[in-house]
């Protein structure tokens, strides 16, 4: 990926981490819960009150891609 590309998305993901705090307090929360089998479940309501909701459970391919990227976001 292009460095200055990834200067781009730090500074967007910095701009939507001081928009909505509590999105990445969520999930440092929960990054010591996921574990295989577990249930992950993600509802969107929209402007209009229509909802939809999705869940998957955990793999290991999954905990791999987890692991992964938070040695990614720690450095």
């Amino acid at each position: 990926m292009n460095p200055m590309s990834l200067l781009h998305l730090k500074s967007k993901l910095e701009k939507f981490r001081t928009n909505h705090p509590k999105v990445p307090m969520f999930f440092k929360a929960i990054s010591g819960e996921v574990g295989l089998d577990s249930i992950i479940e993600i509802k969107l309501t929209t402007a209009e009150g229509k909802t939809m909701v999705t869940n998957f459970r955990v793999t290991q391919d999954d905990m791999d891609l987890f692991s992964e990227i938070k040695s990614q976001v720690t450095k």
